[in-house]
């Protein structure tokens, strides 16, 4: 086994390499060689260098039409199963991963790993309008009412309107096919909540598209899976390495670049190993 301080930038290059790809700490232990306790303070130092990297980084951005959505992963155990003495503790059961997407470049320029409160919706929307170069901006959201206030609060009259999807079932879906099978968008209803948005930029596709990304590339998010977090500072880890690498080393296919040189905040796409050197 490998020992934390004597890895070298190409070994924790490749480590992250199975991490960013969906694998799991004991299967990137297994790949790599290196220890489960390595691979785990890597994340977490890591993690935290990503973060404070992209707090940094990610301002003033040029992103004119926004998507925002929020989705569910769980810690330590399953909200049903969550013990007594843990119940109402925030990071224990149902945590929820707040996102925001520019449509044009593809750049996710903010995120919260937290509750599905006003609380923390109104937390994210004012981190949000903190990166942006200009408040007049299009947002789109689903349906849940906290975006209202929480939008209104930190953008004032922005050109702003909620997208609620209706989803039934496949009537031609039987027993178990039904079962594992995702639901159906029979019909959707757009509110305008404020502002004059744009008919043909309301829609929150590449943002929900962003949450397979997420679940493909996180272990922690995978559904029916035993790869849940533990700890949600380390679900919180994840999160922000999954966005550096997002953002500034995955070329995204429309773009022919990554989103983070498609919003001029990266002048070239990132490796593994400029990751990596980080921590150095």
């Amino acid at each position: 086994m490998i020992s934390m301080n004597r890895l070298s930038t190409e070994k924790r290059a490749a480590i992250i390499g199975c991490l960013v790809e969906g694998n799991s700490i004991r299967g990137t232990v297994r790949i790599t060689g290196a220890a489960k306790n390595t691979v785990t303070r890597l994340l977490v130092d890591l993690g935290a260098a990503c973060a404070e990297y992209q707090d940094a980084t990610l301002r003033g951005l040029p992103c004119k039409t926004i998507e925002c959505d929020e989705i569910w992963a769980f810690c330590y155990a399953k909200q049903k199963n969550v013990p007594e003495q843990f119940r109402g503790t925030p990071g224990y059961g149902d945590v929820w991963t707040w996102t925001a997407l520019c449509a044009d470049t593809k750049l996710v320029p903010s995120w919260l790993v937290g509750e599905r409160t006003i609380e923390d919706a109104t937390t994210f929307m004012f981190d949000l309008r903190g990166r942006l170069a200009e408040p007049k901006v299009q947002i789109t959201t689903d349906g849940l009412r906290a975006y209202r206030e929480a939008v209104g609060d930190a953008f004032g009259e922005a050109d702003f309107a909620q997208l609620h999807k209706i989803y039934g079932t496949d009537p031609k879906l039987r027993g178990s096919e039904r079962r594992y099978s995702p639901p159906v968008c029979t019909s959707t209803q757009v509110t305008v909540v404020s502002g004059d948005p744009d008919p043909g930029e309301i829609s929150t596709s590449y943002v929900e598209r962003q949450n397979l990304t997420m679940r493909m590339g996180m272990r922690r998010f995978t559904r029916l899976t035993n790869g849940f977090s533990k700890k949600v500072e380390n679900l919180a880890h994840a999160v922000s390495l999954h966005y550096m690498h997002y953002n500034y080393a995955r070329v995204h296919q429309t773009l022919r670049c990554t989103p983070a040189q498609a919003a001029g905040v990266a002048g070239r796409r990132w490796t593994l190993r400029d990751i990596a050197a980080l921590l150095d």
